[in-house]
């Protein structure tokens, strides 16, 4: 479903961001980017998405290369990627409703009751559905990232892309982002990709976790063998302070 070969990116004289990075996600499959801040994994999703072009190496969504000269052809590949951005980026002056509907509006030919019980039906799949009528200043942090995982799941996307879902919640609402994560790539058969930092809410949903460091992927597995791992710094990624302790 998603293929990274050997990717490099860099801007127009910068420095070197993504550097020889491959990986796989199959369908059904819930993949973790992870690492510390400035590692490349946001720019890595990015690259998955079509947003970015590589600079080397190539990237293929649902078997066939990225139309990057064809913008029709992009926007119709786009159209089956649904993503969850840092912190929601819900549309203030929408409605939670609006909200959802927006890319079933913009993108498909549905009827407004199609639309109405498309919409009813994402937000009671993430326990929403009371909120339809509420504004987003008008529900929890949590609430507002669960409105936005509805609107990401609209169109019954193939692949969904999770940029930071679990930054700025309270350890509750973590838990059910996590989850609806896991849930949702089920019921819809969807390759993802969450990139994070968060460990614990990660490793518990993930099937395959790449970690980065410095640009490049330093180790990759599951996340059973990642909590095995021998290297020091990603026994430090994944153990936290003890490790460090250790480490001096």
């Amino acid at each position: 479903m998603i293929t990274l070969k050997n990717v490099d990116f860099s801007y127009p004289k910068g420095a070197q961001i993504v550097r020889n990075v491959s990986l796989n996600v199959a369908r059904g499959q819930v993949v973790a980017v992870m690492g510390p801040s400035g590692c490349g994994k946001t720019t890595l999703l990015r690259l998955i998405a079509g947003l970015l072009q590589p600079s080397v190496g190539q990237a293929l969504l649902l078997g066939q290369e990225m139309p990057y000269d064809d913008a029709p052809a992009l926007r119709v590949l786009r159209g089956q990627m649904g993503m969850l951005f840092q912190f929601g980026a819900l549309f203030t002056d929408m409605s939670v409703f609006d909200n959802v509907a927006f890319p079933l509006r913009e993108n498909t030919a549905l009827s407004m009751s199609e639309v109405s019980a498309r919409v009813m039906k994402k937000l009671d799949a993430v326990g929403l559905a009371d909120v339809a009528d509420k504004m987003p200043a008008e529900v929890s942090g949590g609430m507002a990232r669960r409105v936005a995982l509805a609107r990401a799941i609209a169109q019954d996307p193939k692949i969904m892309l999770f940029d930071e879902p679990f930054t700025g919640l309270d350890p509750i609402a973590m838990d059910n982002i996590a989850q609806l994560i896991r849930e949702q790539t089920n019921a819809l058969n969807a390759a993802s990709v969450v990139v994070s930092h968060d460990v614990h809410e990660t490793f518990a949903i993930a099937d395959y976790v790449y970690i980065m460091h410095k640009s490049h992927i330093l180790a990759h597995g599951t996340p059973e063998q990642l909590l095995l791992s021998e290297d020091a710094f990603v026994r430090r990624f994944v153990h936290g302070r003890d490790v460090k302790k250790e480490l001096v």
